[in-house]
């Protein structure tokens, strides 16, 4: 038996289904490899972990990400992708 993150827990908790529909109107479009649900967990992650620093969600995601390899598709991303992903992602 795995003990499960409450993090994890949450994350497992949303609709990946309705997510995708969501994102169908090609937000993705010239995301190379790091698509809209790979920005959500770390922003979700940083609100949770109260994170101040692009540094601190990426180190702290990259701690636990062995905990959240069963909701998919998570990878701890640099700080770098993810700073610029926070500024050049188009909100729809």
């Amino acid at each position: 038996m795995t003990k499960l993150t409450l993090f994890s827990q949450i994350i497992s908790r949303l609709d990946g289904s309705r997510f995708k529909k969501l994102m169908a109107h090609r937000s993705d479009k010239h995301q190379k490899g790091f698509d809209s649900w790979s920005h959500l967990v770390p922003m979700l992650f940083c609100q949770f972990a109260k994170n101040q620093s692009v540094r601190d969600i990426s180190n702290r995601l990259r701690s636990a990400t062995g905990n959240l390899n069963h909701i998919g598709k998570v990878k701890a991303s640099s700080k770098s992708t993810l700073g610029y992903q926070n500024k050049n992602r188009l909100s729809t």
